[in-house]
C-alpha cells in the first residue's frame, strides 16, 4: 500500500494587513514624536514710561533701522557695520559729547540693532537714546 506524499507546504507571511500596519505605526511616531522648533532667544523690548525731548538739535546724530535691516545715519544709508563704526567715530572727535538716537520700526530684527549697538560701543559712543512714538 502506497501512502500519498504530502506536498510541502509553504509557509509566507500574510501581506493583507501589513499595509494596515506599517500605516498605524506611522500614525502612532507622528502622534508622539514632539517637534521642537528654535524659538530664537527670549527677548523682552523695553517700553518707554517717561519720555523726554530734547531740545539741542546739533548734539545728536539720529541713526533709523529699517524692517528690511538697513541702517541709515543722518539721511545716509550705511552699507556695512564698520562704515557706521568710522561714521560715528568722525562725529564723536568732532564733538564728543554728542547723543546718539537710535530710532528703530518696531518689525526690525533685533539682530540688526544689536549690531548697530555694538558698532556703537566700539566707537566710543557711550551716550545712546532710544527715541519711542510719546502715547497720545
Amino acid at each position: 500500500m502506497r501512502f500519498k506524499r504530502k506536498s510541502k507546504v509553504r509557509q509566507s507571511i500574510p501581506t493583507s494587513s501589513m499595509a494596515d500596519i506599517a500605516f498605524l505605526l506611522l500614525v502612532f511616531f507622528m502622534v508622539s514624536t514632539v517637534f521642537v522648533r528654535y524659538r530664537g532667544l527670549p527677548v523682552m523690548l523695553p517700553d518707554a514710561e517717561k519720555t523726554q525731548k530734547i531740545e539741542t538739535k546739533r548734539n545728536i546724530t539720529h541713526i533709523w533701522v529699517s524692517p528690511a535691516a538697513e541702517v541709515m545715519i543722518d539721511d545716509m544709508l550705511v552699507k556695512d557695520m564698520p562704515t557706521l563704526m568710522r561714521v560715528v567715530a568722525n562725529k564723536m572727535q568732532e564733538n564728543p559729547r554728542i547723543i546718539v538716537s537710535i530710532k528703530a520700526d518696531k518689525h526690525a530684527p533685533y539682530g540688526a540693532i544689536s549690531d548697530v549697538m555694538e558698532e556703537l560701543r566700539r566707537a566710543g559712543a557711550l551716550r545712546i537714546n532710544f527715541a519711542t512714538k510719546r502715547e497720545k
